[in-house]
Order: structure tokens, then sequence, then C-alpha cells
């Protein structure tokens, strides 16, 4: 395993936080596999790279197709040796009050958000374990920390996410797989476009830190996670809120 100990596998990497994971990975020398259901600009540049082109995969599939899932896992740890990491961060978010939401956007919010992330982790930690290591990161969400009205299903999975975390880091950490999530706050992405300049300055003033996250704010993040300087981490979720929920 040891030519493997590289390879990232990251759901949801077409674009936002997940393409800014992408490319923080393969910046920092590593072999990435990542999945969505279109391809993208941004996708076709980095397939084209005489840089990424050994480096990058990226493959069409429905993260709530388990069958598909198992089937591109298989086929990275095929390509390469295995797989070392895995970042879940592929997630789908609807807004309103819960009394009014409709049953459809709840069951694609458990769908990928929940059942996608279980699926494929169960696929990759099959790998991870024989190789005695690895790493997992979810994706949460400082809504699954505080409350906040509008998002009671989303942050129910994202909750889900931090539980699934704490039972797997003492479930695999026997084998030297450790498991974390990071948890952002505010960061400037499609789910802050709707926002008013007064609304983000409320945002802002209400963070210690005085200002919304960068994406490389949480990507440098969770790289480290993966890496072997967070040898002795598991079981955590890391808040990268500039201490909004402090």
């Amino acid at each position: 395993m040891s030519d493997a100990d590289d390879v990232v596998i990251i759901s949801g990497g077409s674009r936002g936080l997940g393409l800014a994971l992408v490319r923080t990975c393969l910046s920092a020398g590593r072999r990435v596999a990542t999945f969505s259901r279109a391809r993208t600009g941004d996708i076709d540049d980095l397939i084209e790279r005489d840089t990424h082109a050994a480096r990058f995969h990226w493959q069409a599939v429905d993260s709530t197709d388990s069958a598909a899932v198992s089937q591109f896992v298989a086929g990275v740890a095929d390509r390469w040796g295995g797989v070392s990491s895995l970042v879940n961060n592929a997630g789908v978010s609807h807004d309103g009050l819960l009394a009014l939401m409709r049953e459809d956007a709840i069951e694609q919010m458990i769908a990928v958000n929940l059942t996608g992330t279980i699926l494929l982790t169960q696929s990759c930690t099959k790998w991870m374990l024989r190789a005695n290591r690895g790493a997992i990161v979810n994706i949460a969400s400082v809504n699954a920390i505080r409350g906040h009205a509008g998002v009671a299903v989303y942050s129910a999975t994202k909750a889900a996410l931090d539980g699934l975390t704490r039972s797997l880091a003492r479930e695999l950490g026997a084998c030297n797989v450790r498991v974390n999530s990071v948890a952002p706050g505010y960061f400037e992405s499609d789910m802050v476009q709707h926002l008013d300049e007064k609304a983000r300055a409320r945002i802002a003033r209400r963070t210690p830190l005085g200002r919304l996250a960068d994406t490389t704010d949480i990507t440098n993040v969770v790289e480290f996670l993966i890496s072997d300087r967070a040898s002795f981490v598991t079981g955590q979720t890391v808040a990268v809120d500039g201490g909004i929920t402090c």
C-alpha cells in the first residue's frame, strides 16, 4: 500500500468547496479521484493539464447510487493500488421551514448528505483496513453545532456526520484509520451569493475574526487532517468558522 499513500477520494469535487479541495490536494502532490453528477469546465481544465493528467481522475457518478459508488472506489483502487484518504464533501441543502418543506427535498438531503456518505465510506474503509492505515474527513457544518431556523433537515444530516465520525474513530482506530469532521462556517461560495452586502457585514460583525472564510481556510485544515502531521488526531469535529460558535 506504500505506493498508494497519497491517493485521496473527494466526493462532489466539480465545483465550490469540493473543487477547492481537489486543487489543494493536487497542489500537495496527491493523486486525486473525484466524482459528481456532471462535468464542468473546471474539471476539463484539470484533466487537460499535463501536470495533473497522471494524478487526477474524474467520473460521472450519482452519489446515491450505491453500486456506482462502489464501482468507482474499486476502479480508483485498481488504478492506483488502493485508497489512503477520503473526504466526504458531497452535499445538498434546501432552506425552508420543516412544516412547509416538500418530502422529496427532505429525502434528497438525507440520501445525499447521509446515506451516500455512509455508503462511500463503507467502500473506502475496506481498502484502508487492508492497508492498516487511512484517514477520513467528513465535511459537516456549524449548523450541526448551533441551531438556525430554516435548515432543520440539513442540520440533522450534518449532525449525523459528527456522530458517524466519533463512532467510526472508535471502530477503526485499532487499524490506524483516523476519522475527523470539519465544520465550516460561512465562507465565500454559492451558499452566500444570495446575501447582500448588509447581510455579509452582519455575519462578519458576529464573527470574532471579523470576516467570512475563504475556501483555503477550510481546505488547508482538511489537508492537514488527512496528512501524517495529524497522525494522533481522530474523532474530532474542527469548526472552521472564525469563532462564530465559540
